[in-house]
């Protein structure tokens, strides 16, 4: 018989986890509809040809890892089978025209080698390793990529397409396929997260008017202060994310002061006032998203979200009711009372919000991926859990039943909830269908308490150690996933909640309409520039303060984003190789790139060699001391 093992079970649901989150990446294109792609925009190279290439990618890595291994022959540095030599195939598999979609292509094999453990179960570990080969030769191709300008642009910013069911597919980036497939390897690399800090900075930003096209800010590294007074900024994600957490500060401190000062009339101040309209532009603003994007934006937050308005709106619409009854009245003060209720009830919810708005900050960020792989690893525990309780209920709705009388459901149930919270209560169960319902309650305490919940703490212990074994990487993708939320689809006017509200009733459905596109452009910039003008003062002495960095930068020769460390100031003025230190240190540090053994071994062939050079010359000195020798004796004769 096999033994039951946690750790087994972990597995399982991780597995049906990642099928399910690859399963919804293969039919998923993208996190918010690229809405101004025409019909007719096609990928930036042939799609049939691209799809050679991944091709040829495919036969390397299948090659290259022809059995099963283990996971850290691939990914180890200086891996025996993802040699150098591979790497420089691989990167040589488009050829001199298609060379910038080969670290694309590469993401394609990577999904289908995930398609393929899938479908064929006998060969998952095989084509999951594969697809881990794929992410090992993507990162050392971007890090191998040295002109920058030529990684952003055309490797990991540019859209390609590949032929799926004899069609063209939708055109996705690198950046956008990866993150979609959480390729954390990938996404893990020092050019990939160069790309996404310009991003995430603003400069680099999607065209408006070309949005297969990437363009740098080309003010960076300007010192003025007015040429950074632009309502444009408000693109680059940093500044929607900072527009965020102020808002929704103001949200909290609205909330706190609304529900620590309880109006007896039932009327509504300013305070409580501002909160609700600010929660109707919350949820116009999750209403837009759902619509653009469909079923695959809902998730975990969104649903958090979505609950928490819910019952915001269920609080004024009590009020509401308040308000219709006369002053001093019962009717009033009842309704008031339950509308602040229904106020307080949603204050961990408030305050649990704002981790969605930190998670750009490491330890937020680490710890939600954590709470979110623990709510993946929940699934199983729930599965189990419901089979449980609907059993075991039934077998009690039953006994309460036999005697044609149904009046202990409610005691069943309070019963069977305090079991689950691990406060079983044994009392009345005496008397209950004596004596099994005291014999199925037993059961069920002990199946809930010592199977289920041990399984479940289990899982959360797996989920726990395998996030914080890759826990930078995980953070990583999950900041590159929020930088894409806000770039994937910009709109052309970016209306932040609560602003949403005045482009909805003050500008679209007044004037867009009627007004050209040029005059709706030009009122929307006035409008923007009115509205976001004290944030934009933040933003100019922002940028202004770091174009002076750049600019140094710059005239220095070195990256946009470089800073000068302690052990970089005086480091011009040391010549390591007419010192004689480089060639010291060149002669007494070990080549790391092989083991120990191996070199001692190629040391031992080495000597051999010239052990048989010196043997084969000496055997041919002697042959042909022999030759005179016989030649001198047949002279002799």
């Amino acid at each position: 018989m096999a033994r039951f093992s946690f750790t087994a079970l972990a597995g399982i649901g991780r597995s049906f986890a990642d099928r399910g989150r690859h399963a919804s990446a293969d039919f998923r294109e993208n996190l918010l509809p690229h809405h101004r792609v025409a019909p007719g925009v096609v990928s930036a190279l042939p799609a049939k040809e691209v799809t050679l290439v991944a091709l040829r990618l495919k036969h390397l890595i299948e090659a290259a890892v022809p059995c099963e291994l283990k996971q850290t022959q691939i990914t180890r540095p200086h891996s025996e089978i993802i040699t150098r030599q591979v790497v420089l195939l691989a990167r040589e598999a488009g050829g001199s025209e298609y060379g910038a979609a080969v670290v694309f292509c590469l993401i394609v094999c990577l999904r289908w080698f995930k398609r393929q453990a899938i479908l064929e179960l006998y060969d998952a570990d095989l084509n999951n390793l594969r697809a881990e080969a794929c992410q090992v030769i993507a990162k050392q191709l971007i890090e191998m990529e040295e002109d920058q300008d030529y990684l952003f642009s055309e490797i990991l910013l540019k859209r390609y397409s590949i032929i799926r069911n004899g069609q063209e597919s939708s055109p996705v980036s690198v950046v956008e396929r990866a993150i979609d497939l959480h390729a954390t390897r990938i996404i893990g690399s020092s050019g990939f997260q160069k790309c996404i800090g310009a991003l995430w900075k603003g400069w680099v930003c999607q065209d408006l008017h070309d949005p297969m096209k990437f363009t740098h800010y080309h003010d960076v590294a300007n010192k003025s202060f007015w040429a950074h007074f632009d309502h444009d900024r408000i693109r680059a994600p940093r500044y929607q994310n900072m527009f965020q957490v102020f808002v929704s500060f103001l949200f909290l401190i609205l909330y706190t002061i609304s529900v620590n000062t309880v109006n007896a009339r039932g009327d509504i101040d300013i305070e409580e006032g501002i909160l609700y309209i600010l929660t109707a532009s919350f949820i116009l603003d999750e209403l837009v998203k759902f619509w653009k994007v469909g079923r695959y934006y809902i998730g975990f937050w969104n649903v958090f979200n979505m609950t928490l308005y819910t019952l915001l709106t269920v609080s004024f619409a009590l009020r509401m009711i308040a308000l219709s009854h006369p002053l001093n009245s019962d009717g009033r003060k009842d309704w008031n009372m339950f509308s602040y209720n229904f106020l307080a009830f949603v204050a961990p919810m408030i305050w649990s919000r704002m981790l969605l708005y930190l998670d750009s900050i490491r330890f937020f960020g680490a710890m939600l991926v954590v709470l979110k792989v623990m709510m993946l690893e929940s699934v199983i525990f729930f599965a189990l859990l419901v089979v449980v309780i609907l059993g075991f209920l039934q077998g009690f709705i039953g006994l309460d039943a036999a005697d044609n009388f149904r009046d202990d459901t409610y005691f069943v149930l309070s019963a069977m909830g305090k079991a689950i919270l691990q406060s079983p209560e044994f009392e009345g169960f005496d008397n209950f269908g004596h004596p099994f319902g005291l014999i199925l309650y037993y059961l069920f305490t002990f199946i809930v308490m010592v199977i289920l919940l041990n399984i479940l703490i289990a899982l959360y212990g797996q989920a726990y150690s395998d996030i914080t074994e890759n826990a930078t990487d995980e953070y990583l993708a999950l900041f590159a996933h929020k930088t894409l939320q806000f770039v994937r689809a910009p709109d052309e006017n970016v209306f932040l909640p609560p602003y949403n509200l005045i482009e909805t009733f003050f500008l679209i459905l007044p004037f867009e309409w009627w007004l050209t596109k040029a005059q709706y452009a030009r009122l929307n910039d006035w409008v923007m520039r009115i509205l976001y003008s004290p944030f934009m003062l933040c933003i100019a002495w922002l940028e202004s303060h770091e174009a002076r960095k750049v600019s140094a930068n710059r005239a220095r020769g070195e990256a946009d984003d470089d800073s000068t460390e302690e052990w970089e100031e005086l480091a011009n003025e040391l010549d390591m190789e007419t010192s004689g230190w480089d060639k010291r240190v060149v002669d007494t540090v070990p080549d790391v790139e092989e083991d120990k053994c191996c070199q001692l071994v190629r040391e031992l062939q080495k000597e051999v060699k010239e052990l048989r050079e010196m043997v084969e010359k000496k055997k041919d000195v002697n042959g042909f001391a022999e030759e005179e020798e016989e030649e001198e004796e047949e002279d002799e004769d």
